[in-house]
Protein backbone atom coordinates (compact mmCIF):
# COMPACT_ATOMS: atom_id res chain seq x y z
CA UNK A 1 0.00 0.00 0.00
CA UNK A 2 1.38 3.43 -0.93
CA UNK A 3 1.79 6.15 1.65
CA UNK A 4 -1.09 8.13 0.09
CA UNK A 5 -3.35 5.06 0.07
CA UNK A 6 -2.52 4.38 3.72
CA UNK A 7 -3.33 7.98 4.68
CA UNK A 8 -6.58 7.97 2.71
CA UNK A 9 -7.62 4.68 4.32
CA UNK A 10 -7.06 6.26 7.75
CA UNK A 11 -9.01 9.40 6.78
CA UNK A 12 -11.85 7.27 5.39
CA UNK A 13 -11.94 5.17 8.55
CA UNK A 14 -12.29 8.34 10.64
CA UNK A 15 -15.06 9.71 8.41
CA UNK A 16 -16.89 6.35 8.37
CA UNK A 17 -17.93 7.09 11.96
CA UNK A 18 -20.11 10.00 10.81
CA UNK A 19 -23.59 9.42 12.28
CA UNK A 20 -25.09 11.68 9.58
CA UNK A 21 -25.91 10.04 6.29
CA UNK A 22 -26.55 11.34 2.80
CA UNK A 23 -27.88 9.72 -0.35
CA UNK A 24 -25.51 10.19 -3.25
CA UNK A 25 -26.20 8.62 -6.63
CA UNK A 26 -28.66 6.17 -5.13
CA UNK A 27 -26.55 4.99 -2.17
CA UNK A 28 -26.91 6.08 1.47
CA UNK A 29 -23.50 6.70 3.01
CA UNK A 30 -21.87 8.44 5.99
CA UNK A 31 -22.04 12.08 4.91
CA UNK A 32 -18.42 13.15 5.27
CA UNK A 33 -17.10 9.92 3.79
CA UNK A 34 -19.30 10.41 0.72
CA UNK A 35 -18.29 14.07 0.43
CA UNK A 36 -14.60 13.11 0.68
CA UNK A 37 -14.95 10.57 -2.14
CA UNK A 38 -16.72 13.12 -4.33
CA UNK A 39 -13.98 15.66 -3.58
CA UNK A 40 -11.40 13.15 -4.79
CA UNK A 41 -13.46 12.49 -7.91
CA UNK A 42 -13.71 16.20 -8.72
CA UNK A 43 -10.05 16.86 -7.93
CA UNK A 44 -8.99 14.12 -10.34
CA UNK A 45 -11.23 15.59 -13.03
CA UNK A 46 -10.15 19.20 -12.42
CA UNK A 47 -6.44 18.43 -12.06
CA UNK A 48 -5.32 15.00 -13.29
CA UNK A 49 -1.77 15.83 -12.13
CA UNK A 50 -2.80 16.79 -8.58
CA UNK A 51 -0.14 16.39 -5.90
CA UNK A 52 -0.32 14.17 -2.83
CA UNK A 53 -1.11 17.25 -0.73
CA UNK A 54 -4.07 18.07 -2.97
CA UNK A 55 -5.42 14.51 -2.75
CA UNK A 56 -4.97 14.40 1.01
CA UNK A 57 -6.64 17.80 1.46
CA UNK A 58 -9.56 16.74 -0.73
CA UNK A 59 -10.08 13.60 1.31
CA UNK A 60 -9.70 15.35 4.69
CA UNK A 61 -11.40 18.68 3.92
CA UNK A 62 -14.23 17.94 6.39
CA UNK A 63 -12.45 15.36 8.53
CA UNK A 64 -14.78 14.40 11.42
CA UNK A 65 -16.78 17.60 10.85
CA UNK A 66 -19.79 16.31 12.78
CA UNK A 67 -17.83 16.50 16.05
CA UNK A 68 -18.28 20.30 16.09
CA UNK A 69 -21.96 20.94 15.37
CA UNK A 70 -23.12 24.28 14.00
CA UNK A 71 -25.30 24.62 17.11
CA UNK A 72 -22.12 24.93 19.22
CA UNK A 73 -21.80 28.50 17.91
CA UNK A 74 -24.23 31.45 18.00
CA UNK A 75 -26.86 31.92 15.31
CA UNK A 76 -26.21 34.40 12.52
CA UNK A 77 -23.40 35.08 10.11
CA UNK A 78 -20.78 35.94 12.76
CA UNK A 79 -21.43 32.65 14.57
CA UNK A 80 -21.35 30.76 11.28
CA UNK A 81 -18.00 32.27 10.34
CA UNK A 82 -16.52 31.46 13.77
CA UNK A 83 -17.72 27.86 13.37
CA UNK A 84 -16.18 27.58 9.89
CA UNK A 85 -12.85 29.00 11.10
CA UNK A 86 -12.76 26.56 14.03
CA UNK A 87 -13.54 23.67 11.69
CA UNK A 88 -10.74 24.54 9.26
CA UNK A 89 -8.27 24.53 12.15
CA UNK A 90 -9.65 21.24 13.49
CA UNK A 91 -9.53 19.54 10.08
CA UNK A 92 -5.96 20.75 9.52
CA UNK A 93 -4.83 19.61 12.99
CA UNK A 94 -6.47 16.19 12.72
CA UNK A 95 -5.11 15.47 9.25
CA UNK A 96 -1.62 16.37 10.48
CA UNK A 97 -1.91 13.66 13.13
CA UNK A 98 -2.90 11.07 10.52
CA UNK A 99 -0.22 12.12 8.04
CA UNK A 100 2.48 12.10 10.69
CA UNK A 101 1.45 8.59 11.73
CA UNK A 102 1.92 7.28 8.18
CA UNK A 103 5.28 9.00 7.77
CA UNK A 104 4.59 12.04 5.61
CA UNK A 105 7.24 14.78 5.62
CA UNK A 106 6.61 18.17 7.23
CA UNK A 107 6.40 20.00 3.89
CA UNK A 108 3.59 17.76 2.58
CA UNK A 109 1.71 17.97 5.88
CA UNK A 110 1.96 21.77 5.93
CA UNK A 111 0.91 22.04 2.29
CA UNK A 112 -2.10 19.79 2.93
CA UNK A 113 -3.07 22.00 5.88
CA UNK A 114 -2.72 25.17 3.78
CA UNK A 115 -5.10 23.77 1.17
CA UNK A 116 -7.62 22.63 3.80
CA UNK A 117 -7.57 26.10 5.40
CA UNK A 118 -7.99 27.56 1.90
CA UNK A 119 -5.14 30.01 2.39
CA UNK A 120 -4.34 31.97 -0.76
CA UNK A 121 -7.65 31.20 -2.43
CA UNK A 122 -7.37 34.04 -4.92
CA UNK A 123 -3.69 33.45 -5.71
CA UNK A 124 -2.96 29.73 -5.28
CA UNK A 125 -4.14 27.51 -8.18
CA UNK A 126 -4.19 24.37 -6.01
CA UNK A 127 -6.34 26.06 -3.38
CA UNK A 128 -8.66 27.31 -6.14
CA UNK A 129 -9.00 23.78 -7.51
CA UNK A 130 -9.85 22.59 -3.98
CA UNK A 131 -12.51 25.30 -3.67
CA UNK A 132 -13.92 24.43 -7.10
CA UNK A 133 -14.27 20.79 -6.04
CA UNK A 134 -15.93 21.84 -2.77
CA UNK A 135 -18.45 24.00 -4.58
CA UNK A 136 -19.26 21.27 -7.11
CA UNK A 137 -19.82 18.75 -4.30
CA UNK A 138 -22.05 21.29 -2.53
CA UNK A 139 -24.17 21.81 -5.64
CA UNK A 140 -24.51 18.08 -6.28
CA UNK A 141 -25.25 16.97 -2.73
CA UNK A 142 -26.75 19.88 -0.81
CA UNK A 143 -28.42 22.24 -3.26
CA UNK A 144 -31.76 20.38 -3.37
CA UNK A 145 -32.16 20.13 0.41
CA UNK A 146 -31.16 23.73 0.93
CA UNK A 147 -33.46 24.93 -1.86
CA UNK A 148 -36.39 23.08 -0.30
CA UNK A 149 -35.64 24.70 3.07
CA UNK A 150 -34.70 28.22 1.93
CA UNK A 151 -36.88 28.97 -1.09
CA UNK A 152 -35.90 30.28 -4.51
CA UNK A 153 -35.01 33.89 -3.65
CA UNK A 154 -32.62 32.98 -0.85
CA UNK A 155 -31.10 30.22 -2.98
CA UNK A 156 -30.37 32.59 -5.85
CA UNK A 157 -28.31 34.65 -3.39
CA UNK A 158 -26.56 31.54 -2.00
CA UNK A 159 -25.72 30.24 -5.48
CA UNK A 160 -24.40 33.63 -6.55
CA UNK A 161 -22.14 33.79 -3.48
CA UNK A 162 -20.94 30.25 -4.20
CA UNK A 163 -20.28 31.14 -7.84
CA UNK A 164 -18.00 34.05 -6.86
CA UNK A 165 -15.63 31.48 -5.29
CA UNK A 166 -15.55 29.27 -8.41
CA UNK A 167 -13.36 29.38 -11.49
CA UNK A 168 -15.03 29.77 -14.91
CA UNK A 169 -14.20 26.12 -15.68
CA UNK A 170 -15.92 24.91 -12.50
CA UNK A 171 -18.97 27.02 -13.30
CA UNK A 172 -19.15 25.35 -16.72
CA UNK A 173 -18.87 21.92 -15.10
CA UNK A 174 -21.73 22.73 -12.72
CA UNK A 175 -24.09 22.46 -15.68
CA UNK A 176 -23.24 18.76 -16.02
CA UNK A 177 -24.09 17.81 -12.45
CA UNK A 178 -26.84 15.21 -11.82
CA UNK A 179 -29.33 17.53 -10.08
CA UNK A 180 -33.11 17.96 -10.22
CA UNK A 181 -34.54 19.96 -13.12
CA UNK A 182 -35.89 22.56 -10.67
CA UNK A 183 -32.42 22.98 -9.16
CA UNK A 184 -30.85 23.21 -12.62
CA UNK A 185 -33.30 26.01 -13.46
CA UNK A 186 -32.45 27.74 -10.18
CA UNK A 187 -28.76 27.43 -10.96
CA UNK A 188 -29.29 28.91 -14.44
CA UNK A 189 -31.35 31.76 -12.98
CA UNK A 190 -28.73 32.57 -10.35
CA UNK A 191 -25.87 32.47 -12.84
CA UNK A 192 -27.83 34.30 -15.49
CA UNK A 193 -26.32 32.28 -18.30
CA UNK A 194 -28.68 29.38 -18.94
CA UNK A 195 -26.44 26.89 -17.13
Amino acid sequence: MTQRAEAIAAIDAANADDPNTIEVRGAVRPKEQAHAELMTEWLTRLDPDATDAQHLAARAHHLRRWTVPRTAYPEGRAGYLRWRTALKKQHADEVATILTAVGYDTATIERTQTIIRKEGLTSDPQVQTHEDALCLVFIETQLAELADAQGDEKMVDIIQKTATKMSPRALDLAASLPIRDADRALLARALGDGA
